[in-house]
């Protein structure tokens, strides 16, 4: 027998914060998060919550906890997409149809009695954050905030009669050898217009971070899913990156002193949190700060051009500057990601400078 009860009670809560502890303890690839920042992600401190609701539920079968899910209402998104889209995320579960199928099940129910007519994820919470299932490339572990489950969630949603909303795609760049001439050229091309680059200026961070939103909210606008951040949220965001923002990998393009561009290329932190395994303490700390000093991967998790200075050779500019840090600092290798599946643009640009697509994501709906 299988039951769907709310997780309310601290019991409920730990329950399922540690499940995929237990569902992955034999996976190699699967990157524990830090319990401690986890109950902070899903305590009313998220600013994420002053324009969202959420209800957790976690999924028994005969008495043993085998699942987990969130139902997810962000009104901010219902405003700016003019749609009855609700979420789910955070969804874990063995490889059990009637598992999955009751915890889409109550999902479900709990959206459409809140007027919701779709049903899409996972968000964990939104698309600012992490989202999707991985879909291909499952021989590879996850970098910093990218998603990782077990290959078969793809035929759970399916049997379930979810659809793909957006596919997402990650590259990969191998950086032992040099930029492209045709990026150089490019890049050039933006310096003659006036754009110069300088990093991020952690002793100014929070400005610095107010220009980043103000690119973001621009340059994304226009793309599939694009929610604005708010102040709260950008607070938020910048306290959980500053300390592994590198200013020589986080740059930003100005014109005549206006800010027109946006580029951050993030250490790949999960390599840290993988020997954590999930705690917090003296031990723990010293491991962190020895592989700090280890990582060789990077994520270029943010970049953007505002409208109007689109082809003018600046994100070609961002590259090269950028490119600086990475030999600089040693990085073997740069993902790319994610890409929405239809931005053929910017799978040109990562193509010409030798990236190759190696994973995808894949985001799911439902009409309720």
């Amino acid at each position: 027998m299988i039951e769907v009860i709310e997780a309310e009670t601290k019991k409920d809560l730990d329950d399922f914060i540690k499940l995929p502890f237990a569902l992955y303890s034999k996976d190699l690839f699967y990157i524990p998060p830090l319990i401690n920042e986890t109950k902070k992600q899903f305590s009313d401190n998220n600013p994420f919550f002053l324009h969202a609701t959420a209800r957790y539920f976690i999924a028994k079968k005969d008495g043993k906890l085998e699942g987990r899910i969130i139902s997810i209402i962000n009104h901010r998104h219902i405003e700016f997409h003019h749609e009855k889209a609700g979420s789910f995320g955070f969804f874990e579960s063995l490889n059990d149809q009637e598992v999955a199928s009751a915890l889409l099940d109550k999902v479900s129910e709990t959206l459409k009695k809140d007027g919701m007519e779709i049903m899409r994820g996972p968000m964990n919470f939104s698309t600012n954050e992490e989202c999707g299932f991985t879909i291909e490339g499952f021989n590879n572990p996850p970098m910093l905030m990218t998603p990782y489950n077990p290959a078969y969630y793809n035929d759970l949603m399916e049997r379930y009669g979810m659809t793909k909303s957006k596919d997402l795609y990650a590259y990969i760049y191998d950086v032992s050898g040099d930029l492209p001439e045709k990026v150089l050229r490019v890049a050039e091309i933006a310096v003659k217009k006036g754009i110069t680059i300088r990093p991020l200026n952690k002793k100014n961070f929070d400005y610095d971070m107010n220009i980043f939103k103000d690119v973001y909210n621009s340059a994304w606008e226009k793309n599939w899913g694009f929610i604005p951040l708010t102040n709260e949220e950008l607070a938020y965001l910048g306290n959980s990156l500053k300390n592994i923002l590198v200013p020589e990998l986080t740059l930003i393009a100005e014109k005549d002193q206006e800010s027109v561009g946006f580029m951050g290329l993030l250490p790949d932190f999960n390599f840290v949190l993988k020997h954590m395994k999930g705690k917090l303490n003296p031990v723990s700390i010293a491991k962190a700060f020895y592989y700090s000093k280890k990582i060789k991967d990077l994520r270029l998790l943010l970049l953007g051009i505002k409208a109007a200075y689109r082809n003018k050779g600046v994100d070609a500019l961002l590259f090269r500057e950028g490119f600086k840090g990475v030999k600089k600092g040693g990085y073997k290798r740069v993902e790319f990601s994610w890409i929405l599946e239809d931005n053929i643009p910017v799978q040109r640009l990562i193509e010409m400078i030798g990236g190759r697509l190696y994973k995808k994501y894949r985001i799911y709906e439902k009409k309720i």
